[in-house]
């Protein structure tokens, strides 16, 4: 058995879902946003660090930005206390 107050509820939840989304607003609209498509993440700079028989460090740097290859090497060179 079916209870008024369930319908009422019912009744309602449907006007309310009507009102809200109505059927002839066309549908939805997609545009592009290019400023969207031009931000790229940034690359990490990869480090491959190596250890001689002497105990002495070189590395291997690659990246896409030249400049964030320089700063590596520089903060490299300067906490290995190496010229």
């Amino acid at each position: 058995m079916v209870r008024p107050l369930q319908i009422i509820i019912t009744t309602l939840f449907i006007m309310l879902a009507s009102i809200s989304y109505p059927a002839d607003k066309g549908g939805f609209q997609f545009r592009k946003q290019t400023e969207l498509q031009q931000i790229k993440p940034k690359k990490p700079v990869r480090i491959k660090l190596k250890r001689t028989a002497k105990d002495e460090y070189s590395w291997e740097l690659s990246g896409d930005d030249a400049d964030e290859i320089v700063k590596t090497d520089r903060k490299l060179r300067k906490m290995l206390n190496i010229r």
